[in-house]
């Protein structure tokens, strides 16, 4: 090996270090980001630049911190400076090219994709159904699968605070813009995206006052401008009832499949047995009722069974048809520890997996998990 050689060795040796690094938000390396610039090593110290993706990046802090740490793992390497840029405009469009993987822009959530799309559905509110929703993204997420939620319950969202993307200030987490892509912030392993991200500071406790046009664009911009990267589950958190969201995603992702919650009371079940139709007329196939606040089972013995019992059943009963038989994934008790990891941003199933509540919700996604099967299907690719 000549002098310069040697020299040069440590350099690159460095340059793959570095680029092994993960940007926390997109999840790939820099060096497949084309977020590397000089890296060269003098006298033992390292000089490392990166050019992150925009001003003000959220993540540059633990970016430059694992950058350096990444360095000083070398050999030879006895000290890392680390300096951070920003990519320029023809960089940044390079790279949202890059993220879509040449698909146009669009909607990717299409009945060809691999990616199941489930909308969490109620008749009414005030029957835990963002719980649910929320706990059942953790829940698959835990079990390796890559997952997003849109927070598609615009005038009601509370996506973000059951997933602790609340701080204790009331700032709700931010995405991330690259030039039109919106990166989602990530809970619990889980993609996120809610319009509380983008009110303005100090207005997150204000109403969302919208008629159907503006939840329409909303919700589309969602789905179109969001980068959730390649998903095997999409899960949508839908408003109550049968209004404009809900018509807006059956004209939007038609082939979606829908849960519907409901609680065991027959009052309830009535009105949720009213969401699943009206989704199936869009085309959209109901798979499953999840009953919420079941009887839950006393210290002393005996059970509580505040909201009365097989409204559950009903529903999944009223729902199936000989085509389409629609099973209750489960029956879900009330449980403190389930409205305490709400309120604290602490999903029940991973701060407290042996919870009755929990392990109902476990079951519930264990039997939503289906091999993603490509019959049918068409795939991106021809033959020559």
């Amino acid at each position: 090996m000549t002098s310069e050689q040697a020299a040069g060795a440590p350099s690159e040796a460095v340059r793959r270090a570095v680029g092994g690094v993960l940007d926390p938000e997109l999840r790939r390396s820099l060096a497949e980001l084309g977020m590397l610039r000089d890296i060269r090593v003098e006298e033992g110290i390292a000089r490392v630049g990166i050019a992150l993706t925009i001003v003000g990046c959220p993540a540059s802090d633990r970016i430059e911190r694992e950058v350096r740490e990444a360095a000083l793992a070398v050999d030879g390497v006895s000290a890392a400076e680390v300096s951070l840029g920003v990519m320029t405009p023809p960089e940044r469009a390079v790279l949202t090219e890059q993220l879509r993987a040449g698909r146009p822009r669009g909607i990717p959530f299409t009945a060809d994709s691999l990616t199941r799309v489930i909308a969490v559905t109620s008749g009414k509110g005030g029957v835990g159904k963002s719980t649910l929703t929320a706990n059942l993204a953790v829940a698959l997420a835990a079990r390796g699968l890559s997952v997003g939620l849109v927070d598609a319950d615009v005038h009601g969202f509370s996506i973000p605070g059951l997933l602790g993307l609340v701080d204790a200030a009331g700032r709700t987490a931010r995405p991330t813009r690259i030039d039109d892509l919106i990166v989602p912030p990530v809970a619990y392993g889980v993609k996120v995206i809610s319009i509380g991200m983008f009110l303005r500071e100090g207005d997150e406790g204000q109403a969302v006052a919208w008629r159907g046009p503006m939840l329409h664009r909303t919700v589309s911009q969602f789905l179109t401008d969001v980068h959730f990267g390649d998903l095997d589950v999409l899960l949508l958190d839908m408003p109550p009832g049968t209004g404009d969201v809900a018509i807006s995603v059956g004209q939007l992702l038609p082939h979606a499949e829908v849960v519907v919650v409901t609680t065991p009371q027959p009052a309830a079940a009535d009105v949720a047995i009213r969401s699943g139709l009206v989704a199936r007329q869009t085309g959209q196939r109901v798979v499953g009722v999840i009953e919420n606040m079941a009887a839950m089972s006393l210290r002393g013995g005996g059970s509580l069974d505040l909201f009365g019992s097989g409204g559950g059943a009903a529903v999944a009963e009223a729902l199936s048809t000989d085509a389409e038989p629609v099973a209750l994934l489960a029956s879900v008790p009330l449980s403190p520890a389930l409205r305490t990891g709400g309120d604290e941003g602490a999903p029940v199933v991973v701060a407290d997996p042996a919870d009755p509540a929990s392990e109902a919700i476990l079951e519930a996604a264990a039997r939503l998990i289906a091999p993603r099967g490509l019959a049918g299907r068409s795939l991106p690719f021809t033959t020559g």
